[in-house]
């Protein structure tokens, strides 16, 4: 750590000395009692804001002792507004003899990434459309009212409700809060252990390479998971909505106070229960729900993770923001399909590497970073949906068989 000089001269006022830091020691800063990171070779003291951050205090504790840049630009749609947080966290400067990028990554990679997002804001693919988000909404109450009429029409009869089921699963409700402190984690470090809650398994799956041979080579058999592959139809997709997120949504929206979200949660179910209860009542209803987030589950596990688990998952590697962000996702073929059904989520990488842009906006940007990613020698992977679907149980299969080996032999 060195210091500068005093500045103002010219005036006679003093003004503080700037405080320069190497990223030696910046990198010591990374402990649950003492967080530092960097913004534009800003060094910035967040041991006491993290509790008090907006997006949570996981997201931005997976940066301490880092480089935050890229993460910083990436989940803030109005940066300018949030400078004014960071101004008494400020401590310092990195030294002037201190490269820009951390832990040796490349700088021109680093540079041509933000050179893309530069471009990508020029071209105003960060603002919405309200035409696009009007039409999708309507879409959906049009749906919705459709399924009212069917029933109304038709009588409550298995083929109707099924079809009715379908209909309603395909607008889900959730936390806005809750599900914003998750996900702001799992695009920040994507696929890593410890870090992203999507691949915290609690034990039922093992993931990867690496995670395999670690629980096969400590004799660790909570389940038999060279089955894995077969017993995850049984797990996963039926039980994760139903299940362990209706849990986790209700426990986080009580422990943390999200009484707003909470109070839309109950009208909601009252709301859905004025409704259906004088077609199936109120025991038909709850079935009736719970069927909904049945198909829900199935449709989100099966989205969610065909970009995700055939992808590499493991210990942090300390990647740059697009390094990171391709290694742990992929892309499904564009078709108008595809858009609908996964909701633009067969964009997955451009919507890890731009989380805020609006995703009517990603097939514009794909050009840009395919050209990037093809400059650098960045494999950008793109599948089929089937294909996609396929390797999610082909990836289960071949980290139960390494596990396994591991087990048996190591």
């Amino acid at each position: 750590m060195g210091k500068g000089g005093e500045k103002g001269e010219e005036t006679g006022e003093h003004e503080a000395q700037i405080l320069f830091y190497s990223w030696e020691e910046i990198q010591k800063h990374n402990l649950k009692t003492d967080k530092w990171l960097v913004i534009d070779r800003k060094v910035y003291n967040i041991t006491n804001w993290v509790r008090r951050h907006p997006g949570g205090h996981r997201v931005i504790s997976h940066y301490a002792g880092e480089d935050a840049t890229d993460a910083f630009w990436a989940f803030h749609i109005n940066p300018s507004f949030v400078q004014k947080f960071l101004k008494p966290l400020l401590i310092g400067e990195l030294a002037p003899g201190e490269p820009s990028q951390d832990r040796d990554k490349n700088s021109q990679l680093v540079e041509d990434f933000r050179a893309l997002r530069k471009t990508a804001e020029e071209m105003n693919l960060f603002k919405a459309d309200p035409l696009f988000f009007s039409l999708y909404l309507c879409h959906i109450l049009i749906m919705e009212a459709l399924g009212l009429l069917m029933i109304s029409y038709y009588g409550n009869g298995w083929i109707t409700t099924f079809i009715l089921s379908c209909i309603l699963a395909t607008s889900q409700g959730a936390s806005a809060n809750w599900w914003n402190h998750r996900h702001f984690q799992h695009h920040a470090k994507p696929n890593i252990f410890k870090k992203d809650p999507d691949v915290n398994m609690i034990h039922i799956f093992v993931l990867g390479d690496s995670q395999p041979v670690e629980y096969g080579k400590k004799k660790l058999k909570y389940l038999p998971y060279n089955h894995q592959h077969e017993y995850f139809f049984l797990v996963f997709p039926p039980l994760l909505i139903p299940v362990y997120f209706q849990m986790q949504i209700m426990m986080s929206m009580i422990r943390h106070k999200f009484w707003a979200d909470l109070i839309w949660a109950f009208s909601y179910y009252i709301r859905y229960f004025i409704t259906f209860i004088p077609f199936y009542g109120v025991l038909g209803s709850l079935f009736l729900l719970t069927f909904v987030r049945f198909l829900e589950s199935h449709w989100f596990v099966w989205v969610t993770q065909m970009n995700h688990i055939p992808m590499e998952i493991d210990n942090e590697k300390h990647r740059d923001w697009l390094s990171s962000q391709l290694a742990a996702t992929c892309n499904i073929e564009q078709s108008f399909f595809n858009d609908w059904f996964t909701g633009h989520l067969n964009f997955q990488i451009e919507h890890h590497l731009f989380p805020t842009m609006p995703r009517h906006n990603f097939w514009k940007v794909k050009p840009l970073v395919k050209s990037l990613c093809a400059k650098h020698g960045i494999h950008y992977e793109e599948k089929t949906l089937g294909r996609a679907f396929i390797d999610i149980v082909g990836s289960l299969k071949k980290s139960g068989d390494l596990w396994l080996d591991a087990y048996l032999h190591k």
